[in-house]
């Protein structure tokens, strides 16, 4: 009995706590607490290579004004602050299924109001509607993406006279001459099950394929996916992933036993003339070799040209929670965090894609090669990210490229689709 009193009284505070603190904040522009000092903020970031950027950017804001208080905070569990009622005010993560849910329960409030949403590129945006979302909100702003395809060593392909390929039959002849040559066309690395899903898999299923109109007709099957089903893995995927596994036969030897920080110093060192990596790698191979020069291309999965495309993923986006006290002044940090000085400087740094109409071109060498597909919204999520990590989908792929039955795998990956499927 008591235990339950003290936690009507704990209420009763908090509420009058939160109460004082909008009046005041409404008196003053919503910008101050309601002992007078600034709104204190959490903003919670995921990515722990940005970490020293926006710490920058959080001193500055706090020092560019009095009515708003920001702490940065990367080591929280966000999950856990969600079931506690206590999330942090501004998130700014990585986005993909897991974080879609919150979306989709209505735990992030509607920014459809702010200027900064209109700037957002609709077909940028229209990468979070493609994740399960909530009604009439638009709960999430895309804040940079990450755009990947096939890394190559430009001083290889000019030592053997191969052109950046623009169709399969293109790059089987690349693959074919390097070989003959005694070059390892295609580092990979097994080891690790997300090298497989993030780089072969993803690209050559979102090269032959419409990725979100695969999903989308996956949802509506439900829990029907099977052999009987118009659309299933097994069905769609075989072609593709066929061709995965053909061009797994070009990687290194060893691959099965290479993981993706031995991936990133064997090309370093020119072991090899493709790797299917994101952006993220490129900085790890900088380190071991600064002067290597390298490229990137869409990896070409038909004979038409017109069919190239990159894969992309929210590598970071912002949403405040509808569990925030203070919105108003989360908001006006997301304004801040939105200025396109600020978008740009981070997408330099860290080879992002900016996601607002005037955003900066890229101008890093190593990534331009996707530039002009990118601009053009010629680009897919990777299709491994569509599925629920409680499917040991990257295990899976990790079986094929190492020698288990594609058929069986990819009629296992429907099965437990089915299982888990939730019906509209």
């Amino acid at each position: 009995m008591a235990q339950r009193t003290a936690g009507r009284f704990r209420r009763v505070r908090i509420g009058i706590a939160v109460a004082t603190a909008a009046a005041v904040a409404l008196a003053l522009g919503g910008c101050a607490s309601a002992a007078g000092g600034p709104a204190n903020i959490t903003f919670f970031l995921s990515k722990p290579e940005a970490i020293p950027y926006f710490q920058n950017v959080v001193k500055d804001f706090n020092s560019s004004q009095t009515g708003v208080h920001v702490t940065l905070d990367s080591a929280s569990s966000l999950s856990a602050g969600f079931l506690r009622g206590n999330p942090p005010d501004v998130g700014l993560l990585n986005y993909n299924m897991e974080m879609a849910r919150f979306q989709e329960r209505g735990a992030l409030s509607d920014l459809s109001d702010m200027p900064e949403a209109s700037r957002i590129r609709p077909d940028v945006q229209a990468l979070v509607d493609q994740l399960p979302s909530y009604p009439g909100r638009t709960s999430v702003l895309p804040y940079s993406v990450a755009a990947e395809s096939v890394i190559y060593n430009k001083k290889i392909f000019a030592d053997n006279d191969i052109a950046v390929p623009t169709t399969w039959d293109e790059l089987i002849a690349a693959c074919d001459k390097l070989k003959a040559a005694g070059v390892t066309p295609i580092y990979s690395t097994f080891k690790d099950p997300w090298t497989v899903a993030q780089g072969l898999f993803d690209y050559t299923v979102g090269g032959s394929i419409d990725v979100a109109g695969f999903y989308k007709k996956l949802n509506k099957e439900g829990t029907a996916v099977g052999p009987n089903s118009s659309v299933s893995f097994e069905k769609t995927l075989q072609k593709p992933v066929d061709r995965m596994n053909q061009l797994a036969a070009y990687s290194n030897k060893d691959a099965p036993s290479r993981g993706y920080g031995d991936g990133n110093v064997a090309f370093a060192k020119g072991e090899a003339a493709m790797y299917m990596q994101g952006p993220w790698a490129l900085g790890e191979i900088a380190k071991t070799n600064p002067d290597l020069k390298l490229g990137t291309f869409p990896l070409p999965m038909t004979n038409d040209p017109g069919d190239l495309k990159v894969r992309v993923n929210l590598d970071l986006a912002l949403w405040v929670p509808e569990a925030s006290d203070n919105k108003p002044a989360a908001r006006q940090f997301v304004s801040y965090l939105m200025q396109q000085k600020v978008m740009d400087a981070y997408n330099a740094a860290y080879l992002g894609f900016g996601t607002t109409t005037d955003a900066a071109p890229a101008t890093d060498d190593r990534i331009t090669g996707m530039q002009k597909y990118y601009d053009d919204g010629r680009f897919y999520q990777g299709a491994s990210k569509f599925i629920q990590l409680s499917i040991p989908t990257e295990n899976y792929l990790q079986s094929i490229v190492t020698g288990a039955n594609a058929e069986k795998t990819l009629s296992q990956l429907d099965a437990d689709w089915a299982r888990l499927a939730l019906r509209g």
